[in-house]
């Protein structure tokens, strides 16, 4: 059985429950009360120590003093999901894209509902920024932590320019 490694952070946005396993970040959650999940095939072991490296630079984003993640991640998906998030990650701070951006971008440009639901699905968030992905009329939508906190993630990032409310 797997040992995977996990911990919560504070930041601006709320509480954040952090996973890693010996390949790199494998989650990071919106605090809902449930997690570590109770059925799971893997063994959980709370570490403040093995998830340090990851909240130093999240807080260092969270702080307006980071754009990029250096650290590794660990992505668990169907091919088609990790073709998004691939393509999410490749997104630069500070821009947005259309889910028919994505789509294109991982060449099923018919399959922006696909797309939608792999971002979805997504189980690392903020690093793979989901958040700066928006309708193609410009308005926000869909955010696994809500829109108010998408708009902030856009907002500490700079990308609101242009952007419509919900």
């Amino acid at each position: 059985m797997e040992t995977l490694y996990y911990s919560q952070m504070n930041s601006l946005i709320g509480p954040l429950n952090l996973a890693v396993s010996a390949k790199g970040l494998l989650g990071l959650e919106f605090d809902r009360n449930n997690f570590p999940p109770k059925k799971t095939k893997y063994g959980w072991e709370e570490s403040a120590k093995a998830i340090k490296p990851f909240t130093r630079e999240l807080e260092e984003y969270f702080a307006g003093k980071r754009r990029e993640f250096t650290f590794s991640l660990d992505l668990r998906g169907t091919e088609f999901q990790v073709k998004c998030w691939r393509a999410l990650l490749a997104i630069p701070y500070g821009e947005t894209r259309s889910y028919a951006d994505i789509a294109r971008a991982v060449r099923k440009p018919q399959a922006f509902r696909a797309v939608g639901m792999a971002n979805n699905r997504n189980p690392i968030a903020i690093v793979v920024p989901c958040h700066r992905v928006i309708a193609s009329d410009g308005t926000l939508c869909g955010y696994g932590g809500g829109l108010d906190v998408k708009r902030k993630l856009l907002e500490l990032e700079g990308a609101l320019t242009g952007i419509l409310a919900a």
